[in-house]
């Protein structure tokens, strides 16, 4: 299975880059993916997460060929 995970916005500058491209051999949640990809960082408090444009909670099982983004929490004025 293999999956593209992005990181926007501060996210993106914490972790210096954008986008990482993961292959696994059985099922993970939205959370073990960021596990994987960020193992000496824990995540954020707060944090949304979405797989494929649609935001969901951290225990949604992503599936081969999904799209993850994480993104810090929203704030607007």
């Amino acid at each position: 299975m293999s999956v593209k995970v992005r990181y926007f916005a501060s996210l993106r500058e914490r972790l210096g880059r954008s986008e990482d491209e993961l292959v696994f051999f059985a099922p993970l949640t939205a959370h073990a993916i960021w596990e994987r990809a960020n193992p000496d960082l824990p995540m954020p408090d707060n944090t949304l997460v979405a797989v494929n444009m649609d935001y969901v909670k951290l225990d949604v099982l992503v599936n081969d060929g999904d799209e993850i983004a994480f993104f810090p929490p929203v704030t607007g004025g």
